[in-house]
């Protein structure tokens, strides 16, 4: 049935830190020095010591350079960090062309930049300095300086253990190339996904208390009008006939009351609901449905014959929406019908939502939920357009479990072919424990009979003659 249909996203625009690139090529220019200098001058080996620290030294002035033009937060776009990267995969082949190609161990390091490409930048990128590094590798399998060794004991490494380290590091390109762009990938989806969840809840809940806040503010102005009310009469009743003043109190006093009158249509509730947050189960799933009745499918409700025991839950916004957006996908999936069944028991509160659409494909069963699925079998009015179990139903999903809920995906084979989606929430979470006023007695009250502000006890002092 499932999935909330929101495409999936295009690929957001990738960036790197400026800084990160820089801090990784001072590491690089200092480790490349060390080694130079060790092996030059601590192990006695000969090599092309001074072209070696003027290809390093590049580096450290690229370096300064990027440091003088840009400020520590820049963030490059995706191209200008791929040619940076780039610059550090042809310096390293440099070094290591004066160094013994692919003979030298650290050729290993064509991985490094790859690697970052593969975290940080598309794939496309990815796979250009891929390439790059390849061919770079490639060249020096048979180009390259001798590797530096003791004269007196030369070291000359078979071709054919020299073509097996040049496979090596192509395998290990592409294979811890893929690995972490499918990590950083998953993990970058779920991180937007938990964004975009973040940005619904929130609104919903700011929706929800516009409620509340109107009918306290409802609350909160009627005593004040009554008051201007009260004394408008009085300023009406203690004019001359004639004054100039009686009609602008009299227009206030009516306006005074119209003003109470908005509020008072602001306040009113329905019969069976609980101050503004707690509503039955049933008016719950009714709120659900009712802006899904009217597109041509029948959306039948079945609930318990006893109704004695109907819980009552809290207005939750996560709730309203995770629902919403399943009943939602099951009227654009099912071909004539929709079932919402619920039930309830001392322990346990279920609702289960079936349609009799084509059901949830098999290859994404497993993977329901997680953000960017994208497949559901196709719809039975478009007969060559897949639709996606996407970021919509991993936010559904999320927000009802927020809210204690337990969910079971499942196509139903009993009357046909559809999909099944089971919730369940202990009955202790579910349900919504009505506040009690402290002090009922406390709300002001107008008695227009006698043009004054009271309280309910001396309302009935007032009737019996005895205020």
């Amino acid at each position: 049935m499932h999935g909330l249909l929101l495409d999936q996203p295009r690929h957001l625009q990738r960036n790197v830190r400026l800084d990160t690139l820089m801090r990784l090529r001072w590491l690089s220019v200092g480790g490349q020095t060390a080694a130079l200098l060790m092996v030059h001058y601590g192990l006695g080996f000969a090599l092309p010591i001074y072209a070696g620290l003027a290809v390093i030294a590049l580096s450290a002035c690229l370096n300064f350079a990027l440091r003088v033009r840009f400020r520590h937060t820049k963030r490059l776009e995706a191209d200008r960090a791929a040619w940076l990267l780039a610059f550090d995969i042809a310096q390293l082949a440099v070094l290591l062309f004066l160094t013994g190609g692919l003979q030298n161990p650290f050729a290993f390091l064509f991985l490094g930049p790859v690697l970052i490409s593969a975290t940080a930048l598309p794939p496309r990128m990815t796979l250009m300095l891929g390439s790059f590094a390849v061919f770079c590798a490639s060249v020096l399998f048979f180009v390259h300086y001798p590797l530096p060794w003791d004269a007196e004991d030369s070291l000359e490494l078979p071709a054919l253990y020299m073509m097996g380290v040049w496979l090596s590091i192509m395998i290990s390109m592409g294979f811890i190339g893929v690995y972490a762009w499918q990590i950083t990938e998953e993990a970058r989806l779920l991180a937007n996904a938990l964004a975009a969840t973040e940005l619904v809840l929130a609104r919903e809940q700011h929706l929800s208390q516009l409620d509340g806040l109107a009918a306290a503010a409802a609350h909160e102005l009627g005593t004040p009008l009554s008051t201007i009310t009260v004394i408008a009469k009085e300023l009406e009743r203690s004019l001359s006939e004639g004054s100039r003043h009686s009609e602008d109190v009299r227009l206030l006093r009516e306006q005074a009351q119209r003003c109470r009158e908005i509020l008072g249509k602001i306040t009113q509730l329905p019969a069976d609901a609980e101050p503004f947050d707690g509503m039955k189960l049933s008016g719950l799933i009714e709120e659900v449905v009712a802006p899904h009745r009217n597109f041509g499918v029948a959306i039948n409700v079945t609930l318990p014959a006893d109704r004695a025991l109907e819980p009552t839950g809290a207005r939750n916004p996560a709730i309203v929406y995770g629902l919403g957006n399943l009943v939602e996908n099951a009227v654009d999936f099912a071909k004539e019908s929709v079932e919402i069944t619920a039930t309830w028991d001392e322990e346990e509160v279920a609702i289960v939502i079936r349609d009799d659409g084509p059901g949830f494909a098999p290859e994404v069963m497993a993977r329901l939920g997680e953000p960017y699925v994208t497949t559901r079998h196709q719809r039975f009015n478009q007969d060559s357009e897949e639709t996606g179990l996407g970021l919509g139903f991993f936010i559904a999903k999320t927000l009802l479990e927020r809210s204690g809920a337990t969910l079971t995906f499942s196509n139903h084979r009993s009357a046909g072919i559809g999909a099944e989606v089971s919730m369940r929430w202990a009955r202790s979470e579910f349900e919504y424990r009505v506040p009690h006023l402290e002090r009922p007695d406390a709300f002001l009250w107008y008695d227009e009979s006698e043009d004054r502000p009271g309280t309910p006890d001396s309302r009935n002092r007032t009737k019996a003659g005895t205020s």
